[in-house]
């Protein structure tokens, strides 16, 4: 029963937490404000104002000043009147995919049975640039969230350049501007489960193929994989948001705005509505004023003045990110609405309640490859705990993941903002060259969760050098160190979820009909004609006629051009005033996201102490225990300890012998691999996604059951061939050269003479112990094969 004077005290309570964290945040914000006043008044204040002989001298400079000034001027406003040409060029076009590289059409899904407006084309490598068909292909997912495929293959230091010159065959998923009628998200991700079975029909002697998907382009390849299990290879997604209600990570920072966007704005009934207005499309536009919105200084100044401040170079860079930024792609009601209630505001992908159409659900847990999670710090679209938190969701437990065999590996870039992830030279260099360079090695890791990490040093030629390491994490100490709220303020976001189903349903039965018959595909395309993104970028291109002047005067400019070092004094107040302007904006966005936070938890986070609170400690039930071997999956890998065989002794053995409690140096890996390709006639015959699962269950085995694990070796080598092959297997790897110049700790060999008392019997021993405590191979009949 409800209990007012509860509900009271919370409502209390959570004021007083809304109150002191708004005032936190207003503080932080002015403190920011005030260092970037103080820093820009430094750096730029103090330019020292040239000694004058004479009032002319005076004059002079202001009129050299003046000159730059009007001349930057023109040039910058040239290069916005070429921005609105390359857009209605680019438009008229069909908005084509921005890809740097060529490419030939392999399959366009528009002509399919179900069409879909997709299309899977493969990257034609450039000049002396030679691919192997025989290595694993890499199929690549931009997001379709309002911009035109292709930020991943923007430039030749993408994701597409790094994979094609390593000598993997690309492809690309495009797709083009108008959604098919009647297309659904499920159809969308039938149809690239298609793409990926045809490219394994195309490299039929290659490893599966490796799925990359880009922000939501990530969940869509979660979706394919998960859908698809045993057509994919290892799956890297790129700044995905997967836990849409997460992003309470750094003390005294500003939580990351854009998770607050559904609750403000009622839920997912606007994007309803904006699609019906415009005839049963949404507009992707409106997706991206969202993402400008979020830095209004950017947005509104930075860009713009960067390109000012350096006309004379500034604009082809700046022209070349504008014509992906400025192709804005539709996409169904149905899509946006799928998108929406299923992801932004209802974040069940992990929760495992949205449909596949096959009459199941997407179930994350159903993958059998790795999966590398790269995130950054620096990014407010999908921060860090939108990319991580669903694995906690998901699996629950460190143990959990082992259990079921997988491997999960987090990649943290400490600053990068979301879209330097995909577009930034830099990082693809360091952080996707060498997931390209892992990508082989990563399957041998065992079971778990790790970080990755990329040490850079300077090489012998003077070029950057990277190595690679992965160190094992706790899934709990991952999300509690994500997490300072330990999720807490996650739960008004439930409210959000009910509200939003309230006000969809109320819109479906009062407004729709209306609205839908008000509407009509003229009126769309009006409204997107005029949606102030494209407005901006036609009405400041050659179809104005009062631009006619500008291209001409432009060209005079560059003709008699007088530029200013940047270190003239007027120059740097100039500068000093832009970072001014830029400091403003950011307080003014400091101020706003503070207000926003508090009124969101203000309001969501009453209604869900009013009406879900009770609700959701009922169904939360007791605490759990905090002894692991409590945990199902441990109690279920126990009580096998005795069940199995060949495959599950050599895994148990394996970990046993495993150095533990020290990162794990990407060259490991590749001796790993090498040394199972050069003893797998010994090794169990077993498929790898199956390895990976026996050896995380035998690994809880040994974990929290030591003495047990390595006494009932001998029962799941019942039959003597078996036993003499594991004895064979450990002592040729043990004498092997490579293995011994990493010289085995002291732990490893008593470990190894353990495992041949437990198992050889006392005859194996003595001979052991005869040979002085040295390795000697047994000679069995398999062993003989292999060295012959």
């Amino acid at each position: 029963m409800s209990d007012p004077t509860r509900h009271l005290a919370r409502s209390t309570d959570l004021g007083a937490k809304v109150g002191q964290l708004l005032q936190k945040r207003l503080t932080v914000a002015q403190e920011h404000f005030a260092a970037r006043v103080k820093e820009a008044r430094e750096r730029h204040g103090g330019a020292e104002v040239p000694s004058v002989t004479s009032p002319m001298d005076a004059w002079s400079g202001a009129a050299d000043y003046a000159v730059d000034f009007a001349q930057r001027s023109v040039l910058f406003w040239d290069a916005l009147r070429e921005r609105g040409n390359i857009y209605v060029d680019h438009t008229r076009a069909g908005l084509p995919p921005v890809l740097h590289f060529e490419y030939d059409m392999v399959l366009d899904a528009r002509t399919l049975q179900r069409p879909v407006n997709y299309a899977l084309v493969r990257i034609v490598p450039p000049e002396r640039v030679k691919v192997d068909d025989t290595l694993r292909p890499y199929v690549i997912i931009d997001p379709r969230a309002g911009h035109g495929p292709g930020i991943g293959g923007f430039k030749d230091d993408s994701q597409v350049g790094v994979a094609i010159r390593a000598g993997h065959p690309v492809y690309f998923v495009i797709f083009f501007p108008d959604p098919e009628p009647g297309q659904t998200l499920l159809d969308v991700c039938n149809t690239e489960a298609l793409f990926v079975q045809h490219v394994r029909r195309l490299h039929p002697e290659a490893s599966k193929p490796a799925i990359v998907g880009n922000c939501q382009g990530g969940w869509a390849a979660m979706m394919l994989a998960s859908s698809n299990p045993d057509d994919t290879g290892p799956v890297v997604i790129n700044g995905a948001p997967m836990s849409y209600w997460g992003g309470a990570f750094e003390e005294g920072e500003g939580d990351n705005p854009m998770r607050y966007a559904g609750g403000m704005m009622g839920g997912t009934w606007l994007a309803s509505l904006t699609s019906d207005l415009a005839g049963g499309k949404f507009d992707g536009a409106w997706l991206v004023q969202n993402f400008e919105n979020l830095n209004p200084a950017n947005t509104y100044w930075d860009k713009y003045y960067h390109v000012f401040a350096n006309a004379d170079t500034e604009p082809p860079r700046f022209l070349e990110f504008e014509r992906w930024w400025g192709g804005f792609y539709l996409m169904n009601r149905e899509e946006i609405e799928w998108i929406t209630r299923n992801l932004f505001v209802g974040n069940k992908l992990w929760k495992g309640g949205v449909q596949n159409g096959e009459g199941g659900v997407f179930d994350l847990r159903a993958m059998k490859v790795p999966m590398i999670l790269f995130a950054s710090l620096g990014d407010n679209i999908t921060p860090p705990e939108q990319a991580f938190n669903w694995v906690a969701d998901v699996y629950g437990s460190t143990e959990e993941i082992k259990a079921r065999g997988q491997v999960i590996v987090g990649l943290l870039h400490k600053d990068i903002g979301h879209l330097g992830i995909f577009v930034s030279g830099k990082v693809a260099k360091k952080e996707h060259a060498q997931i390209v360079n892992v990508m082989e090695s990563i399957e041998m890791l065992p079971p778990g969760l790790y970080a990755m990490h990329i040490a850079e040093s300077k090489g012998g030629d003077g070029k950057p050098a990277y190595e690679v390491s992965f160190e094992e994490r706790s899934l709990e100490d991952v999300a509690r160190h994500l997490n300072r709220f330990q999720r807490a303020d996650e739960k008004p976001f439930e409210a959000v979820s009910a509200i939003s189903d309230f006000n969809q349903r109320a819109y479906e039965l009062f407004a729709r009909p209306l609205v839908q018959a008000m509407s009509s595909e003229f009126g769309g395309q009006m409204q997107r004609t005029f949606h102030p993104l494209r407005m901006q970028r036609w009405a400041w291109s050659d179809l104005n006629p009062a631009m006619w002047w500008l291209k001409p005067t432009a060209e005079a400019v560059k003709q008699q051009r007088k530029a200013l070092p940047p270190e003239h004094a007027l120059r740097k107040n100039e500068k000093l005033m832009s970072e001014l302007t830029s400091a403003a904006l950011d307080y003014y966005r400091g101020v706003r996201d503070a207000l926003s936070e508090a009124q969101f938890f203000g309001t969501y986070g009453n209604l869900f102490s009013l009406h879900l609170a009770d609700r959701a400690e009922e169904k939360a039930g007791p605490a759990a225990a905090g002894d692991p071997r409590e945990l199902a999956e441990v109690k279920e890998a126990l009580a096998a300890i005795e069940e199995g065989g060949y495959a599950e002794a050599a895994a148990r053995a394996a970990f046993l012998l495993a150095r533990k409690g020290e990162p794990l140096p990407l060259a490991r890996l590749q001796l790993k691999k090498e040394l199972l390709g050069d003893y797998k006639e010994l090794l169990p015959q077993i498929p790898m996604d199956e390895a990976r699962r026996v050896r995380g269950a035998q690994e809880l085995i040994v974990r929290y059951a030591p003495e047990q694990a390595i006494q009932t070796l001998p029962r799941l080598l019942r039959n003597p061939a078996d036993r003499d092959r594991l004895l064979a297997l450990l002592d040729r790897v043990l004498k092997d050269e490579r293995v011994q110049k990493l010289k085995p700790l002291p732990e490893q060999l008593a470990m190894l003479e353990r495992i041949r008392t437990t198992v050889g019997g006392n005859g194996h021993a003595a001979a052991v112990a005869a040979s002085g405590g040295k390795v000697r191979p047994i000679t069995t009949r398999s062993s003989r094969r292999a060295s012959s």
